[in-house]
């Protein structure tokens, strides 16, 4: 018999909870290493809640740039969840907490969510693992900026390969559906076209131009699929 623990929160939760804790060390202890005090990082983590927007600003003012180039990148950065928002708010509720929804709408909430086709489950499988990530993302990276002076160069420590892998976990699910799989193929075949000839973090802008070309040739595929069962010949209107 399935426990209630087990049923609120599933495994798959406390994998993403404990990923986010240390990807968020690793980014506590790089803000710390540009002069960030623990507060402004814990601040940072709470009111941002965006890890990849947090690492270019960090990126770019270690790199000696200025903190408001760094942080209208990290906003440039965040424009993907305007694309997430649009496929999250079909389940969520149009009331007041539509605006507590809005902060946890990132990467892990929108791939989460995205599998379930029930609009409740959908839901709670997007407030769930929005709590998660609120809870365990400001602790690690408390945590890495606490300890920021011991680890002097946390990417030696290979921390920053846990988003990549738990984001590619939890998208394998989600490449099932032929429109998410094509629209997947052509968005990693955009980033990695632009990488190197644009500004950093623009292939993850342009990589959204997968999800209405996915969507378009899946619609074809299936039309044409649809043309050749019925026996009407391409071209001509049945």
């Amino acid at each position: 018999m399935r426990s209630p623990w087990r049923t609120l929160v599933p495994r798959e939760i406390l994998v993403i909870g404990a990923s986010m804790w240390v990807v968020g060390a690793s980014y506590g202890a790089a803000a710390h290493g540009i002069g960030l005090a623990w507060w402004q990082v814990l601040i940072m983590a709470c009111t941002v809640l965006a890890g990849s927007s947090e690492f270019v600003l960090v990126s770019v003012v270690a790199a000696g740039g200025l903190p408001i180039v760094g942080a209208l990148a990290g906003l440039l950065v965040n424009v993907r969840n305007f694309s997430y928002a649009l496929s999250i708010g079909r389940f969520l509720r149009a009331d007041r907490t539509i605006f507590a929804a809005a902060h946890i709408v990132n990467d892990e909430t929108a791939v989460y969510s995205a599998p379930h086709r029930d609009p409740v489950a959908a839901r709670s499988a997007f407030i769930v693992c929005g709590l998660a990530v609120v809870v365990s993302w400001p602790l690690g990276a408390l945590c890495g900026a606490l300890v920021g002076q011991v680890i002097a160069s946390p990417e030696a420590l290979g921390l920053d390969a846990a988003f990549p892998a738990l984001m590619a976990a939890l998208a394998i699910p989600a490449l099932r559906d032929p429109s998410t799989r094509w629209a997947s193929v052509f968005g990693g075949a955009i980033a990695l076209a632009t990488a190197g000839f644009v500004a950093a973090g623009l292939p993850v802008v342009l990589a959204l131009l997968g999800i209405p070309l996915g969507r378009l040739l899946t619609r074809r595929r299936a039309a044409s699929r649809l043309r050749s069962t019925s026996g009407t010949p391409e071209g001509v209107d049945a």
